[in-house]
């Protein structure tokens, strides 16, 4: 067993009120792992610290064996570029770039010139069926379509953990079913570890392994039946 990434008794307040409380996870390489919880036990908290977008206020996180929390901003910020890819609940697209350029970003800011980035982006859009809409702005695309197009960007630069914060949580039922065999058919593919945040089981069922935070900490996790 290879641990991808771990979080080690972190601790995280938000001012007087606390959000991690000694929260221990391991996540291993090329694992779907589902982090569920109540609004407000501080899953997200725990994906954030794990990112490297919040420094834990005690504890330490762990990515390769090397500490997170210990690097400066700027460094966390090259470590996200280079090795972590993010979907998030409304998808946050780049409402002034198209479908194609929101895809091809992660490339572009890792220096990628422009026409081969948008060239590599092009297989993205047959892959998740939203060929066709390259052209098109956020505005201008379903919630199911933007999603998709989230997906593609956190994917893109084939990041070694992919971090999903609610990824169909603004999606009906079935557009939510289709994005998450895409998600799940293309880490698998590429060996990325997914750390899915969600409170819906029926989306933690695409998960080899589910873990439940309350106040701050995380409970024993239990293996998913296959």
């Amino acid at each position: 067993m290879t641990i991808a990434i771990e979080a080690r008794d972190a601790v995280f307040s938000f001012g007087a009120t606390p959000a991690l409380r000694g929260a221990d996870i391991a996540v291993e390489s090329g694992e779907i792992l589902a982090i569920m919880g109540p609004s407000g036990s501080g899953k997200s908290t725990l994906l954030h610290c794990l990112a490297g977008i919040l420094v834990p206020d005690s504890g330490e996180i762990l990515f390769g064996g090397a500490r997170v929390d210990t690097l400066n901003e700027a460094d966390r910020s090259r470590l996200r570029r280079d090795h972590f890819g993010f979907v998030f609940q409304f998808g946050q697209l780049v409402p002034e770039l198209t479908a194609a350029e929101n895809v091809a970003l992660p490339l572009l800011l890792s220096g990628v010139r422009r026409p081969e980035a948008l060239r590599r982006a092009q297989g993205w859009f047959e892959r998740l069926g939203i060929d066709g809409m390259q052209q098109r702005r956020s505005g201008e695309l379903s919630g199911g379509q933007a999603q998709r197009v989230a997906l593609a960007r956190g994917l893109m630069a084939a990041p070694e953990v992919l971090f999903a914060d609610e990824p169909t949580g603004s999606l009906d039922s079935l557009t939510g079913e289709q994005v998450m065999d895409q998600l799940v058919a293309a880490a698998r593919e590429q060996g990325t570890t997914v750390i899915l945040v969600t409170h819906e089981p029926r989306v933690a069922a695409y998960a080899d392994r589910e873990v439940t935070v309350r106040d701050g900490r995380v409970n024993a996790p239990d293996r998913i039946p296959s």
